[in-house]
């Protein structure tokens, strides 16, 4: 597995561009990790996507320099992170409400 941070002011190189270029003319190869779908199994992907679609809505939330870092420190997206704390925390709350 690659892992990388996208920086929001990066820029491909000329080769990278090339590189995407070339890669739009290769076929995709499939293997055991990543097996060709069948027709049942796009079927299934489609009928899970519609019984419950993936919504998120961008939010803007001001939170202290030291939460960022100690999200930051947590492995993964510190985003991503501070979105499902967020998520969990909203239902929490609801849940003591009822």
């Amino acid at each position: 597995m690659v892992s990388f941070k996208l920086e929001p002011d990066a820029a491909l190189s000329n080769a990278e561009k090339q590189m995407l270029k070339e890669a739009k003319n290769r076929p995709v190869v499939y293997d055991e990790d990543s097996p060709e779908l069948t027709p049942a199994m796009e079927e299934a992907f489609v009928a899970a996507r519609k019984a419950k679609p993936y919504k998120v809505e961008p939010l803007t939330v001001y939170v202290s320099p030291a939460t960022i870092e100690k999200a930051k420190s947590i492995k993964g997206d510190y985003m991503e992170v501070l979105g499902r704390l967020l998520d969990k925390a909203v239902n929490e709350y609801v849940l003591m409400k009822i």
